[in-house]
């Protein structure tokens, strides 16, 4: 980790084509799935100096209605608040766009992300039993963990 004000990043929104791969695929293994939900409209990429160091994509399920697909913060970045950052940016954008709920869905094996996330006002409000042994054909091991179930996690907005 560095030491790093995570204001000075840049959060903007991609140019066409312009997605930092290897962060996304940090978070999600399946580019396929990713391709899916990845739009120009819903994903930022924080920036220093033209350098891609985080990323988030959001999808919109319904006209109040959305989720955090994905979100991905370079390892030498990580734990001086640029996660905490990207997810207000990303609570911004979803609202601006008339979001009321922001989702978010994580392995079971992901202790670090399930933290995190409640860190950040989100919920468990359910879980998606063997999501991933039904959606990822290689195992996906975490801290010595299976990821087997998805934990779904909610966050509600609430106007002024």
């Amino acid at each position: 980790m560095i030491d790093f004000d995570p204001r000075a990043a840049h959060i903007v929104r991609p140019y066409e084509g312009e997605y930092p791969w290897d962060l996304l695929l940090q978070a999600d293994p399946s580019r396929a799935r990713i391709e899916g939900y990845l739009s120009d409209e819903l994903t930022r990429i924080a920036k220093v100096d033209d350098e891609a160091i985080a990323v988030y994509a959001l999808a919109r399920h319904a006209p109040t209605h959305f989720e955090l697909m994905n979100i991905a913060v370079r390892e030498d970045y990580r734990g001086c608040g640029l996660g905490r950052r990207l997810i207000g940016h990303a609570l911004g954008l979803a609202e601006s766009k008339g979001a009321r709920v922001v989702d978010v869905g994580t392995a079971n094996s992901s202790l670090h992300n399930l933290a995190f996330y409640q860190r950040n006002g989100f919920r468990i409000v359910g879980v998606d039993a063997d999501f991933f042994t039904r959606h990822y054909p290689e195992p996906i091991i975490e801290d010595g963990i299976q990821a087997r179930d998805m934990i779904r996690l909610r966050l509600e907005l609430t106007p002024e």
